[in-house]
């Protein structure tokens, strides 16, 4: 049986051995869901999106985020362009309009209708049916997996979505969101503190307004950075 090494650090190599944790098995039930959800990703990208369903395969994807891969798909077809790029991705979630990557950017000072203008100035009006995932919106779905595994999820939302829009070098929506100043390590603390706070804070404050929202995740963000300064990342 093939032997692929797994590097720890210290700390949580000695927790893992004092704990007695099978490692093996862990990882190759991991390893096993990985691959499981960039195959699916990847069958959906190379495949015809005329479909009744171009999200089916996307079995981890939640609700919110088929729904922006959907809407992403129906704005590439409306400016007839020849396939949904990474741009067409970006104005679905900005679209779906009640997802957690939209308080996500709003944290770090991106407003989701600025961006929303900007997509539309360089909106395009070809002659193409939008039938495919471009290479670089294929990425940005691969990425997105690759994010939520990282953080130990097992489903992708609508802010790994945002996190695999902005690692994604080459297309236009990973562009505009960096011109923005969306930075990808700042990027991900701000998912970090969404999801370790905001659900909980958002439910005891249902009623603020969307700016507000945005606002409760800041003091998440400012004891993440004080954490990290303190171990020395």
């Amino acid at each position: 049986m093939p032997k692929i090494n797994v590097y720890l650090p210290d700390e949580l190599a000695e927790a893992v051995k004092e704990a007695g944790v099978p490692v093996s098995a862990i990882c190759q039930r991991a390893l096993e869901q990985s691959v499981r959800r960039v195959t699916a990703i990847r069958e959906t990208a190379l495949g015809d999106l005329e479909t009744e369903d171009p999200t089916a395969r996307l079995t981890h994807f939640t609700e919110r985020a088929c729904a922006a891969v959907k809407l992403g798909i129906e704005r590439a077809r409306a400016e007839g362009a020849a396939s949904v790029g990474s741009e067409h991705l970006l104005g679905g979630m900005l679209a779906e309009g009640g997802n957690l990557a939209l308080h996500v950017l709003r944290a770090v000072d991106i407003d989701p209708r600025q961006l929303l203008r900007d997509l539309e100035k360089e909106r395009g009006s070809g002659g193409g049916e939008g039938r495919q995932f471009s290479s670089s919106a294929a990425n940005v779905l691969e990425l997105a997996v690759t994010e939520a595994t990282a953080l130990g999820h097992n489903y992708i939302g609508c802010e790994h979505l945002l996190l695999g829009l902005v690692s994604e070098p080459e297309g236009a929506g990973g562009q505009l969101l960096r011109a923005r100043g969306a930075e990808l390590r700042l990027t991900r603390r701000a998912v970090t503190a969404a999801l370790a706070g905001y659900v909980h804070l958002r439910a005891q404050a249902s009623d603020k307004t969307e700016s507000s929202a945005a606002a409760l995740l800041q003091p998440i963000m400012q004891r993440l950075d004080r954490i990290e300064k303190h171990v020395g990342l």
